[in-house]
């Protein structure tokens, strides 16, 4: 409603229109009583329209205004940005096709804070589809301003660099850049209940949508060990086309008794693109506790491709909090991060919800709620297996996951992943960390990790479909002496994570060489299957919660430096209905 307002208003007024935070009210500033009478239908129809859903999720509180002053920036008594830009420079930017931060006051000079005239770059690009460009070799100073910067258009960062202070931030929610869709989400009507693999749902949608559902009365993901929890509301994300057909690639992996909330977000069709950009985060000096800062770039729009951007982090210290990701993709879809440098971060211990110590996970990447994600010839700037920094990636409710020629210290998916490929990469001392569903390919990739696939126990180790393995190589644990296993995890049986645990069904294992020079004395050789539950070691065990344990698992040229054979396990009681075939 509000674009339409700007396109059919005078000229004149078309950038004196203000919506307030909760997008629920409208604001004209400067105009005579004449002119409020006129526009009293447009008033009330767009406040009226908006009441009836959401109207999005940025932080956005900005006036834009156009008049014969100079173009200006500043902040207003309660926070807005108020952003002049006179007559003159708005033909300008027009004619030239794009903006640039100086134009709006930005110094550069590595030293003023610029995030003011970053955000107002962007806003002004936004309302009249502008891309943006960043000045060359220019560095920006963010400091810790509660200010987001909302791209909706192309945005080329280039060859400048973005110093982001982290040492005093108003608000460690507050994301520096959020790139955000136009359009707008809402409810669809008369979906009660959905089904595992339901191929169709009864709604009409204005086009191909993410639809993302949740069922308050039923919990999953019921955590187990230090970090325990009561778990989370039962939730799927998947996408619909306009008829209702649901993408297959990406099924529904619940049951829906009952749809307590759904939301539905149109996809945009054109591929938005960010290039370039050198960030240096200057780390917070927080105390260590679970109070994640969200200080870089949130992808809330689908279709995205980010390239050739480099993140670094300096100043962590001996303690400090953990970050939620840089990069932080959430409620999305066709995402490509490609020909990017990330940095892990420096692992610090607090006291976990169980009363005992832990470690904080902190990463440069998240996602959350998203589909078909891609990170493609990707690295980090630390050592894969320095172990003083946690694993660069975390996820939760994702699908279609790809990593493709990325050297990454870890792939992990926490709340589950289904589907998921690494292909021609390097995993570090954190490795390959999955609970989830449907088929988990690894191929042409080399894994420093403690197993060569570790199934998380807080989870309930849990894979409800395929393993396929093929061409890789295995280093335990990095070279350090151990006993190695290929599939890792743990499961007492008797904790109900608020689903069936399963094992992968099928185990498919071609062209593998397991580096295990390193090895204590009494190494058998490595097992397919670490030692899952100690305590079942024969028919007396029994399990409160039963383990679907593996059917079948297909070996094909297995390679051992040690020269010793790969067998099952050291519970071979567990997995003595396990079916080996080999060639």
């Amino acid at each position: 409603m509000m674009i339409f307002m700007r396109k059919y208003l005078p000229a004149h007024m078309a950038g004196i229109i203000r919506q307030d935070p909760s997008g629920k009210s409208i604001e004209f500033k400067n105009i005579s009583l004449m002119q409020h009478m006129l526009l009293f239908f447009f008033l009330f129809f767009s406040v009226f329209s908006m009441a009836q859903g959401q109207t999005g999720n940025l932080p956005e509180n900005v006036v834009i205004t156009s008049n014969r002053n100079k173009t200006q920036v500043r902040t207003g008594e309660n926070g807005e940005l108020l952003i002049n830009v006179s007559q003159r420079d708005a033909r300008k930017f027009k004619a030239h096709g794009l903006i640039r931060y100086s134009e709006f006051g930005a110094r550069g000079d590595g030293k003023t804070d610029d995030i003011a005239a970053i955000a107002a770059t962007h806003a002004f690009a936004n309302q009249h589809g502008l891309p943006v460009k960043a000045d060359e070799e220019a560095t920006y100073y963010i400091g810790g301003k509660d200010l987001t910067a909302v791209i909706r258009t192309d945005t080329d960062f280039g060859t400048a660099a973005f110093i982001i202070d982290d040492t005093n931030v108003e608000n460690r929610n507050a994301h520096v850049f959020i790139v955000s869709s136009g359009l707008q989400p809402f409810k669809p009507e008369g979906l009660s209940s959905l089904k595992r693999n339901q191929e169709k749902i009864d709604v009409s949608l204005p086009g191909p949508s993410l639809i993302t559902v949740t069922n308050s009365n039923v919990r999953r993901y019921i955590r187990f060990g230090p970090n325990q929890n009561d778990g989370a509301p039962q939730t799927d994300i998947f996408i619909a086309d306009k008829d209702g057909n649901v993408d297959m690639d990406a099924p529904i992996i619940w049951d829906f008794d009952q749809i307590t909330d759904i939301t539905a977000l149109p996809i945009d069709e054109k591929t938005l693109t960010i290039t370039g950009g050198r960030f240096t985060t200057i780390a917070n000096q927080a105390e260590s506790r679970y109070t994640y800062y969200s200080r870089g770039i949130a992808i809330r729009r689908s279709n995205v491709l980010l390239d050739g951007l480099e993140h670094y982090v300096t100043g962590e210290g001996d303690h400090g909090a953990p970050y939620g990701g840089f990069i932080n993709i959430r409620d999305c879809a066709y995402v490509i991060v490609r020909n990017t440098i990330l940095t892990g971060r420096k692992t610090y211990q607090t006291i976990g919800s169980a009363g005992v110590p832990v470690p904080m996970g902190s990463y440069d990447i998240s996602l959350n709620r998203a589909l078909n994600v891609s990170f493609i010839n990707c690295s980090q700037t630390n050592d894969i297996n320095d172990r003083a920094y946690w694993g660069i990636m975390g996820s939760n409710y994702c699908k279609n996951l790809v990593l493709d020629n990325c050297t990454f210290s870890r792939f992990d998916a926490h709340m589950g992943v289904a589907n998921a490929t690494i292909r021609n990469s390097t995993l570090g001392h954190q490795g390959i960390n999955a609970i989830g569903s449907g088929t988990f390919i690894v191929e042409n990739s080399t894994i420093y990790g403690w197993s060569l696939i570790n199934l998380r126990s807080d989870y309930g180790s849990t894979w409800q479909g395929d393993f396929i393995i093929r061409n890789c190589v295995f280093v335990p644990s990095g070279g350090r002496t151990t006993s190695a296993s290929l599939i890792g995890g743990s499961y007492s049986g008797q904790h109900d994570f608020g689903y069936t645990c399963y094992m992968p069904e099928r185990i498919t294992i071609e062209n593998l060489h397991i580096d295990d020079t390193n090895h204590p004395a009494d190494y058998q050789g490595p097992a397919i299957f670490a030692n899952f539950n100690r305590h079942m070691t024969d028919e007396s065990f029994v399990e409160k919660f039963p383990y679907v344990r593996t059917r079948e698992v297909i070996i094909r040229n297995v390679t051992t430096a040690s020269g010793k054979t790969l067998r099952v396990s050291d519970n071979p009681f567990m997995f003595k209905d396990v079916k080996l075939s080999t060639d």
